[in-house]
């Protein structure tokens, strides 16, 4: 199907969508995260192509499996599909595709026996959100809990930082704090904040346990009262006059530990 710019109404919702204005559907835009959307089973309601990638003996073969996946498929000109994309440079494909559940049974029904969960705590910036979704998969974690006012981890930006991790790692999306601390402590699950005046060492803490690693706002970090929830408070060694890490590179640190701990 050829979309023109009367077709108001399609090119409406993928705008609404790539908005964050419409709470069933997730903006997912480029060929190689519209493929990861596919492989994960999520449900695509509608896939967008430019001409020009539509072209590309490359992207033939998946475009067509996309296509056929999705309830509705239509091809743009480049400059409507700039007029949809999130992006300063098109990727040439867009999915709209149902927002995977991501509730609190949902993480649930998914647990291990030895879980290594991530708590985010109103971590705001849509982009480390998504580097520490791929890092945790990345380093073997078993599944996230994100916080009320913590950056939703399908906004676009999040999608493509995650690189199809959010697809894959189950989420309980807008859990209350103490609710997210209360559920973790009835299932055994050991709850480890950071700190930089920490006395114990990241690398001296067991992460072979369960555990659920707790990253707090990207300016502040934890509150005092927030910390003395956790069972424990850890601190990563630095060197210079450096005070503190972005959370994302933190994240990243303490995971290949637990990792580490976890394979050795």
């Amino acid at each position: 199907m050829q979309i023109t710019s009367r077709d108001n109404s399609l090119l409406r919702q993928a705008r609404a969508v790539r908005d964050g204005k419409v709470d069933d559907l997730i903006f997912v835009e480029g060929l190689r995260l519209c493929v990861e959307a596919l492989r994960s089973n999520l449900e695509l309601e509608t896939v967008i192509v430019s001409e020009q990638l539509a072209r590309k003996e490359h992207a033939a073969e998946p475009i067509a499996e996309i296509s056929r996946a999705s309830r509705r498929a239509g091809s743009v000109s480049e400059k409507l599909l700039e007029s949809i994309s999130y992006t300063k440079t098109p990727q040439g494909i867009v999915v709209l595709a149902r927002r995977p559940e991501s509730s609190e049974q949902r993480l649930a029904a998914s647990l291990t026996d030895n879980p290594l969960l991530v708590l985010l705590h109103q971590i705001n910036n849509p982009v480390n959100v998504g580097a520490i979704l791929r890092t945790a998969e990345a380093a073997g974690a078993t599944g996230i809990i994100a916080t009320k006012n913590t950056s939703d981890p399908f906004s676009p930006k999040s999608l493509r930082g995650a690189m199809g991790s959010a697809f894959r790692l189950p989420v309980w999306r807008d859990a209350e704090f103490t609710r997210a601390v209360d559920w973790c402590r009835a299932k055994t699950i050991r709850l480890v904040g950071t700190a930089a005046g920490a006395t114990v060492r990241h690398t001296d803490w067991d992460w072979t346990r369960s555990t659920a690693l707790v990253l707090g706002p990207e300016s502040t970090g934890l509150t005092p009262d927030e910390l003395k929830t956790t069972d424990q408070t850890v601190s990563i060694p630095m060197f210079g006059e450096v005070e503190s890490l972005n959370v994302s590179v933190a994240a990243g640190i303490l995971l290949y530990e637990a990792a580490r701990q976890r394979t050795s």
